[in-house]
């Protein structure tokens, strides 16, 4: 149970990047707002951090979501802060920027940050907008990249911690959405930095099949049916055109597809039709 209204950092990590993993502990413990720093380690033993640092220890990798909602229940802040253990806050008043703005909103409930490379390049799909990829621009939206948002509690009780069997991928689109739908706001803010290398999605073993099988979870698990099958049929054209010049690449996402439609998905909880509408309002429709 938390005890404190200031922050909690956390970690997940399987111990292959220890290097990565000191500068991401290092530039959590240097923020101002003094933040509690929890690290999990998915399937290993943290060690050789430093005093303070709360560790976690999973018998087995549980995927990044089940991680962090290991982590989750090992923090005692009010606001929690997942960073990947690759990733690391170049500026030390980053949570204390973020603390004050949920100060000043209280229906913001998730922010995640603006992501980029040392060289300061932004991938186009760190920035959870489908149109315009302006990385500089702040804007609600209606998903987050989970290697570095801020989220705060209430959101993390209201959507039931995060999307645990995903594994990888979409786990962000689905605490938005539940976001969303508890009454709060989802935001990502341009003005704020975290620093990630550039790496490709390949380096994700199935990463297309994750990302079909997950998409059609998120829609069973959080749709309203009548627009569930809209949601996979408009994602499953989307791949299709991506992967035109790899046709090869098709295939996994069927397969992801077809598990998704076949397996237990977890718990429904659709969306409301209010929130369908707000979703519909800011130009992103739960079927795109």
């Amino acid at each position: 149970m938390p005890n404190f209204a200031g922050w909690s950092v956390v970690i997940v990590t399987q111990g292959d990047r220890p290097t990565s993993l000191s500068r991401a502990v290092a530039s959590a413990l240097g923020q101002g707002a003094a933040p509690e720093v929890v690290v999990v380690g998915n399937g290993w033993e943290p060690t050789a951090l430093p005093p303070g640092v709360v560790t976690v220890t999973v018998g087995s990798n549980k995927g990044a979501p089940g991680g962090r909602n290991r982590g989750l229940a090992a923090a005692r802040g009010e606001l929690l802060f997942f960073l990947d253990d690759d990733a690391w806050l170049p500026s030390a008043d980053t949570l204390d920027r973020i603390a004050a703005a949920f100060a000043a909103a209280p229906a913001l409930g998730v922010v995640q940050t603006r992501i980029a490379s040392p060289e300061g390049v932004t991938a186009r799909r760190w920035v959870p907008r489908l149109r315009d990829k302006n990385p500089a621009r702040s804007s609600a939206v209606f998903s987050v990249l989970e290697g570095s948002v801020a989220v705060r509690r209430d959101v993390l009780d209201a959507s039931r911690g995060w999307a645990g069997r995903f594994r990888y991928a979409h786990e962000g689109v689905e605490l938005a959405w539940r976001a969303w739908d508890a009454g709060y706001r989802v935001e990502y803010r341009g003005d704020l930095l975290a620093h990630h290398p550039l790496t490709p999605r390949s380096r994700h073993r199935n990463h297309l099949f994750h990302d079909a099988r997950n998409r059609v979870w998120l829609a069973r698990r959080n749709l309203p049916a009548v627009l569930a099958p809209f949601y996979v049929l408009n994602w499953g054209l989307v791949t299709l055109v991506r992967a035109l010049p790899v046709p090869r690449e098709f295939g996994p996402w069927l397969r992801g597809c077809a598990a998704g439609m076949r397996s237990d998905a977890g718990r429904r909880r659709p969306i409301s039709w209010r929130t369908v509408w707000v979703m519909t309002r800011h130009g992103r429709p739960p079927v795109v």
